[in-house]
């Protein structure tokens, strides 16, 4: 059987790959992966960088590579089949990473490699992968024996299989949930909105509309619906995803429990008093406690913004839209009922400037034009006939490519995220240089039959944001696979690249280029350009306090002692200290929040607020020079984007900064005054 798995070593043929090819593929290469660790720590391979890349590195690469290709599958076009083949091999994938990541045989080769004598002539990027890979070695449990080994893999290869169970679970609950409504009901609702819900129905033989909870189909029902009961019925669904409301081999409940327990005893196992002191090795910041403090600071400066936006918020709705009793159904429709009495616009009115082909060729435009490249559509079959390929070039040369991937569908999992299908590489096989490709995903609305796809500015937002990381693995210069791209990079400042390309959407000259009417063809206008502005901060008090509850909660939950017990009164309480807007009893936000539970941002998510922070300081000089002065963007290139991992996060802002990071920028872009601790 040809197996698109096998691809050796280029990009798996995605459009090719079906359930029944992962088990043997997966065969094949961890077989090849266990016979490479057992040369590679033999007497035969001597404890040589390039020796033990030629015979480790390369078989593990390719294993990843080819499980890669099953995740992504899983994320975007999950079907019960490919499910229960990722699920039969998720146990068999983990135990190998855990084990060659604890190998003490292993671990003590690399360290004979930074202690050889050729270390010195490593050169600074292989010095700095060797030093990652030494310290990961420590916190994978190479340091441990007998049964605190055996129970530190235990403990992996259960938390992988919770995590694939919070995400299907996730997954599950929104794609299981319909409902059937009358058009009468969607009074308010875009007229494109309506037409999708309407073919929705008609395509299952249904009457009227039917709502899924799938953010295309969601939102506008919840910022324009004018039916309340609609409004508070699809909330209460939304917000109580894969919890005890539903069916309860869906619920998240146990699985959250065990997964923070598990987490505490893999901490204590390692000499960490808690998961998020583990957590914190690898990133910037030192201390949960600095986390903590830094959080805290910062919900204080904002909570007064916050609450005066709640104030204005409650009312206006008491006033002019008859809701005394402001409900967390009613805030959407609330807020851009008010954003459009006070600036004169809404998003709808927006929407309809930003096609999505324009778009693209705006942003396009744009990283061409700062980052010295060209990107080519390059069609290729991917797993979904919506999905483009692309190419980026500079000078003719190849630099990386990437899968797009935009609309929602069902089988597809919320949300909007880059990962990597492939990185930046100088083979050790001797098979030249391999070039990154990235998964670029978001779920906007599909276009209508005749009409181009419309999207809200926050989706322009998210997709420039998406693409940030993008061009951080893919425009990388280094050519050593674990400090390539983004590989490397501290956590909390991941995220540098991603918010920085969300700025270039509030910017006149560059909306300029991403704007053009669907119906007159008309770019953006200057006036309801400057309402957006002037909207910009509309109730940021309110959204940074949610950002700071997010993480508060994250890093309490990840620090104290016996929080597993106790999920809903953390949240309860963080709630109480943070938000000014505190939701219904019966939200279970946590039950879905795949960040931390199933999306590697674990003691985590504080890394959007950090690392805005230094996006919003990288963003300035833009700001100084001109946002699309060339000479900044080859420099914000050359020391943000291409080093990737290879050198600290720090060294790479100063470089390019000049100065170590300022939250100035950060609280002037939010409309925030005053000063926080960083």
């Amino acid at each position: 059987m040809k197996n698109p798995l096998l691809a050796q070593p280029g990009l798996a043929a995605f459009d090719e790959i079906r359930p029944e090819h992962v088990t043997p593929a997966m065969d094949v290469l961890l077989a090849d992966a266990d016979a490479a660790l057992e040369r590679a720590v033999g007497p035969e391979v001597p404890p040589d960088f390039d020796a033990m890349s030629a015979i480790f590195t390369v078989a593990t690469e390719r294993l990843s590579r080819a499980w890669r290709a099953v995740e992504h599958l899983t994320g975007v076009a999950d079907t019960p089949e490919l499910r229960a083949a990722h699920a039969e091999n998720l146990p068999r994938i983990t135990e190998f990473f855990t084990r060659q990541g604890a190998d003490e045989r292993l671990y003590a080769k690399y360290r004979a490699v930074a202690a050889g004598a050729d270390a010195a002539r490593l050169g600074p990027v292989r010095r700095k992968a060797l030093a990652n890979w030494l310290r990961d070695f420590k916190l994978g449990g190479a340091d441990l024996r007998g049964a605190q080994k055996a129970r530190y893999a235990a403990i992996q290869e259960r938390l992988a299989e919770l995590s694939r169970q919070f995400s299907e679970h996730v997954l599950d609950s929104t794609d299981g949930y319909a409902l059937f409504v009358p058009e009468t009901d969607l009074a308010g609702v875009p007229a494109d909105a309506i037409a999708v819900a309407r073919a929705a129905a008609e395509a299952e033989g249904r009457e009227g509309c039917k709502l899924t909870l799938h953010f295309p189909s969601y939102l506008p029902v919840m910022q324009m619906g004018r039916n309340r009961a609609l409004r508070e019925t699809l909330y209460k669904a939304y917000v109580t995803r894969a919890s005890e409301s539903g069916p309860a081999e869906r619920d998240n409940s146990p699985v959250m429990r065990e997964m923070l327990q598990l987490r505490q005893e893999e901490a204590e196992l390692l000499g960490y008093r808690n998961f998020a002191e583990l957590s914190l090795v690898p990133k910037m910041a030192g201390s949960p406690d600095e986390v903590i403090a830094f959080l805290r600071d910062l919900g204080h400066r904002a909570r007064p913004s916050a609450a005066a936006d709640l104030a204005e918020l409650r009312d206006f709705a008491a006033r002019e839209l008859d809701l005394p009793d402001l409900q967390a159904w009613d805030v959407p429709f609330a807020s851009e009922r008010l954003k459009e009495t006070r600036y004169a616009f809404s998003d709808e009115e927006v929407r309809q400037y930003f096609t999505l082909p324009k778009v693209l060729e705006g942003l396009f435009g744009i990283v061409e034009t700062l980052f010295e490249v060209r990107i080519v559509s390059s069609p290729r079959p991917a797993w979904h006939e919506s999905v483009g390929f692309y190419r980026i070039e500079r000078d003719g040369k190849l630099v990386g490519e990437f899968f797009l991937d935009l609309y929602a569908r069902a089988g597809k999992r919320p949300g909007a995220w880059m990962d990597d299908a492939r990185q930046r590489w100088q083979r050790a096989d001797g098979q030249g240089l391999q070039t990154p490709v990235a998964h670029l995903v978001c779920n906007f609305a599909a276009p209508l039959e005749g009409r181009p796809a419309l999207l809200t500015h926050d989706n322009v937002i998210t997709l420039f944001h998406e693409f940030g990381h993008g061009l951080h693995h893919m425009l990388t210069q280094v050519e050593e696979l674990g400090v390539s791209g983004i590989s490397g990079v501290e956590w909390d400042a991941v995220e540098l690249p991603s918010q920085f390309m969300e700025n270039f959407c509030w910017e006149w000259d560059v909306l300029q280029q991403l704007t053009e009417h669907v119906d007159t063809g008309a770019p953006l206008a200057r006036p309801l350009f400057d309402k957006m502005l002037a909207a910009k901060n509309f109730q940021s008090g309110m959204q940074t306090l949610r950002q700071v509850e997010f993480a508060l909660f994250d890093m309490l939950l990840h620090s104290q002692p016996g929080a597993a017990g106790r999920i809903q009164a953390t949240l309860d309480a963080v709630r109480t200290e943070i938000a000014v807007l505190v939701p219904p009893s019966f939200n279970r936000f946590q039950h879905s929040f795949s960040h931390i539970f199933s999306g590697g941002y674990a003691a985590g998510y504080y890394s959007y607020t950090w690392a805005e922070v230094l996006s919003a300081d990288a963003f300035s000089a833009f700001e100084e020079s001109g946002v699309l002065d060339l000479d900044t963007g080859r420099r914000y290139r050359r020391e943000i984007l291409e080093v990737g991992g290879s050198r600290d996060a720090l060294d790479s802002f100063k470089a390019f900064r000049g100065r170590p990071p300022s939250i100035d920028a950060m609280l002037r872009h939010l409309g925030i005054a005053g000063r926080a601790v960083a």
